[in-house]
């Protein structure tokens, strides 16, 4: 698989299948990734990586606390900006219609609802979940270097046949987080990721959603 099929084939995977992943298979994925740039070259990340009963630990503690659904323990960071403009907003609400929709569930529908976004803290049934942190010190320039390592560990994980899903939610869980993975308090939860094998027949995971054309977002200058 060439880069561009990686690129046009990842998905954020909302169910995965029950086929385990090997941890010679993650490390593969991590041995290309750790390439990833960043700033100056400071590398301001680190994962914690979970399977089995560790990562079904984290997942039951949070699962206990349904009370808190769906807002959890707040975040750190605003995931969006309190007062999303357009045309920011409809892309975000077409997002959320459409994937509610591929499983039927109307926006009525507040249980069903709850009960699809309690899927994201079971890591969409990911047999390996990431959890991303960053030194504090780390201002919102390197936050960038984490999202280049995320989109690397994606298009490496799609090179060998695997999907992932990455979940601002867990930024919502900071405290459970923190606590049960025992991370230091000089660093802060980023997000997750689930890591596995596609549930290639479950309805979720047949939608795709849409991207702007180039020139919508592009200005080119200087060409002949």
């Amino acid at each position: 698989m060439d880069v561009a099929q990686a690129i046009k084939s990842r998905q954020s995977c909302r169910q995965f299948s029950d086929k385990p992943v090997s941890l010679e298979l993650v490390r593969k994925v991590l041995e290309t990734a750790r390439w990833s740039p960043s700033g100056s070259n400071v590398q301001p990340w680190h994962i914690d990586v979970m399977t089995g009963g560790v990562l079904q630990g984290l997942v039951d503690r949070v699962m206990a606390q349904d009370h808190l659904f769906p807002f959890g323990e707040g975040t750190e960071y605003p995931i969006h900006p309190p007062k999303m403009k357009e045309p920011y907003m409809t892309r975000r609400t077409e997002c959320a219609a459409d994937m509610y929709a591929s499983v039927n569930i109307t926006r009525e529908d507040r249980d069903a609802r709850i009960g699809q976004y309690a899927k994201n803290l079971e890591f969409f049934g990911a047999p390996v979940g990431f959890m991303f942190s960053i030194d504090r010190t780390m201002g919102q320039g390197h936050w960038a270097d984490m999202g280049m390592l995320l989109q690397t560990i994606m298009l490496v994980a799609r090179s060998e046949g695997l999907h992932t899903c990455p979940q601002q939610v867990w930024a919502m869980w900071h405290k459970t987080v923190t606590e049960y993975l025992k991370i230091p308090d000089s660093r802060m939860i980023f997000c997750g990721m689930g890591l596995g094998y596609m549930d290639e027949k479950h309805p979720i995971n047949n939608w795709r959603t849409t991207r702007q054309e180039i020139d919508d977002f592009t200005s080119f200058s200087g060409f002949e």
